[in-house]
């Protein structure tokens, strides 16, 4: 559990909610957990459609706050568990790779090491 099932890599300068619909693509969860850098109303609607709650805290500028469920987001520790055992990994954590391609290739390699553990 808290695995990572799909990485896609951005620039460092591009906003997560850019990739959100992709991360999600294929996928009927009953819950989706994120950070509130995933708090668009587009994406909450997508995550509803696919008959999936969404738990993702509102932005502070938020007009209308969305309530969520508190136990359940605290289980997004899974995530930031997730990408503690990926920087176990000298080259993840580090970036010696000077192309995306190559990086996201050990990242994914990482990532299956991990789920065999």
């Amino acid at each position: 559990m808290g695995n990572a099932i799909r990485f896609i890599l951005t620039g460092g300068q591009r906003n997560d909610i850019t990739q959100a619909e992709r991360l999600i693509e294929n996928l009927f969860p009953d819950y989706v957990i994120a950070d509130k850098g995933y708090d668009a109303d587009t994406f909450v609607l997508l995550i509803r459609k696919r008959n999936s709650e969404a738990v993702i805290p509102s932005k502070i500028n938020r007009k209308v706050q969305r309530e969520i469920d508190t136990e359940l987001y605290k289980e997004r520790h899974l995530i930031e568990c997730c990408i503690g055992k990926l920087k176990h990994f000298r080259r993840v954590f580090s970036r010696f790779d000077k192309l995306a391609k190559n990086y996201l290739s050990f990242v994914q390699f990482a990532g299956t090491i991990v789920w065999l553990r």
